[in-house]
């Protein structure tokens, strides 16, 4: 089941970077972030409905409904969406690929966690892997002040997504599922959106062409719905460690993409970054006695 849930997460979050891509534009970013997660909160709560599974939450469970909700569904996105003005999908996705370290930090200063080498160590392979993949991409922008601008907004994203995952943890282990919790953490989100998006006086327009509706759909559903729940339980699973580790794989699933679609050329050093990718994937993700005998048959 972890593997499943595993691929499905890495599958589907990587290719929603694409599918971001196609709503900039003409509806405001955080109005079309607060589109997508009230179409995946509605959802979700037919699906509690339908299946008669709890849908409302206990009142010890609010609290971090809100945190989650403000994290992990709001500042979250608006810092990714915002930050795409100025920096590559490349350069965000290295930054968003230390996800796994922040997640074994916060996890050890706020829940007492201890760090496992093997998580680390892997993160770390990967993340090397993950700048030689884009080293090119990185070349000559360290000194516009608009770029950086941009990477402190992934970093900040990356931050709130870090703590949406320990917040998830921590209503996980309360035994609350994350069926139930991202749909309350995804109402609350996308109407702080919509509530601020009004406040600020922008439209609420919508973009009626096929590749905007497309995305919206497909961001909203199997890009909500179906990653963040199998993700979040992955975290309930194996730990926000290890589980965001899978944020080091969504980068091949795009550059697989771009390949396809835009005409990718792999380098030499492209190709040592996959490798290195991979193993530190087999490194964090794996049992240890399967490591083990893997390392004994090697």
């Amino acid at each position: 089941m972890n593997t499943l849930l595993y691929a499905l997460t890495v599958l589907i979050w990587g290719t929603t970077w694409i599918a971001i891509s196609f709503q900039l534009g003409v509806v405001p970013a955080p109005v079309s972030i607060a589109y997508r997660f009230w179409i995946a909160a509605a959802v979700l709560m037919a699906f509690l409905l339908i299946a008669r599974k709890p849908w409302w939450p206990p009142r010890q469970a609010w609290p971090w409904l809100f945190a989650q909700g403000i994290a992990l569904f709001c500042l979250n996105f608006l810092c990714f969406y915002y930050a795409s003005q100025w920096v590559t999908s490349g350069l965000e996705a290295v930054v968003f690929s230390t996800a796994p370290l922040w997640n074994a930090i916060n996890g050890r200063i706020f829940l007492k966690r201890p760090i496992k080498p093997q998580v680390m160590l892997g993160a770390l392979c990967g993340l090397a892997g993950i700048v030689l993949l884009f080293a090119p991409q990185m070349a000559g922008h360290w000194h516009d002040s608009h770029t950086l601008l941009g990477l402190a907004l992934t970093l900040g994203g990356t931050l709130c997504f870090s703590c949406g995952n320990l917040l998830s943890s921590r209503m996980q282990s309360l035994g609350l599922t994350p069926w139930l919790t991202n749909t309350w953490a995804m109402l609350i989100g996308a109407t702080t959106l919509g509530v601020a998006a009004l406040a600020l006086g922008m439209p609420f327009t919508l973009d009626p062409s096929p590749r905007y509706l497309g995305a919206l759909l497909y961001l909203a559903i199997p890009g909500s719905v179906i990653g963040f729940t199998a993700y979040l339980l992955l975290v309930g699973r194996i730990g926000p460690d290890r589980a965001a580790y899978s944020t080091v794989l969504f980068p091949i699933v795009a550059l697989t993409i771009s390949t396809i679609y835009e005409g990718y050329h792999w380098t030499p050093l492209a190709l040592c970054g996959l490798a290195l990718v991979l193993a530190g994937n087999l490194l964090a993700f794996l049992p240890p006695s399967l490591r083990a005998r893997l390392m004994g048959a090697t």
